[in-house]
């Protein structure tokens, strides 16, 4: 059975945003929400911004600080990847190590919340540009590389700022 769930695992390409109805043997996962990653981001980070996942990169230029480096509170943005078309917000809990963040997050598994997930910087600029985030299902990190246009910081930016050191991606 044990072989079964991994080769599932495995099989599974994550919705991210995209949600979808829940997978059979998934509900056991997180609790259980009908929010999308975004209204999710926005209301545990303050961050006032909206429109699909993969906007909200250009949307923060010039109204809040963006960088490269992760900090708690801030929001980690996926880019459109595959059939994660909507990309994909994550809110940075803990910073684990200089290349391991743990995220809270919605809908990463269809219609559910998940606090303290990791997410592993694998970019090879080591500059949080890739990563692969954990899949609950199979308790490990997923196998799949995503590309990340790095964390918004839940403050302002400076009058006239384009992003911080490093994170003008």
């Amino acid at each position: 059975m044990r072989v079964g769930w991994l080769a599932l695992g495995a099989a599974v390409v994550v919705a991210g945003c995209a949600g979808g109805a829940p997978r059979t043997g998934m509900n056991a996962y997180g609790a259980r929400t009908d929010l999308s990653c975004v209204p999710y981001a926005r209301a545990t980070s303050g961050i006032d911004l909206y429109g699909n996942a993969w906007r909200w990169w250009d949307e923060a230029a010039g109204r809040y600080v963006r960088s490269r480096v992760p900090e708690v509170g801030a929001v980690l943005v996926l880019r459109r990847h595959g059939d994660m078309d909507e990309g994909h917000l994550a809110v940075v809990t803990r910073i684990l190590g200089p290349r391991e963040i743990a995220v809270t997050q919605a809908n990463w598994v269809a219609h559910r919340i998940e606090h303290g997930q990791p997410v592993v910087d694998v970019s090879p600029a080591n500059n949080w540009t890739l990563v692969r985030v954990w899949w609950p299902p199979v308790r490990a990190l997923g196998i799949t590389d995503y590309p990340a246009d790095g964390f918004i910081l839940p403050e302002p930016a400076a009058a006239g700022a384009v992003a911080s050191a490093g994170g003008s991606g």
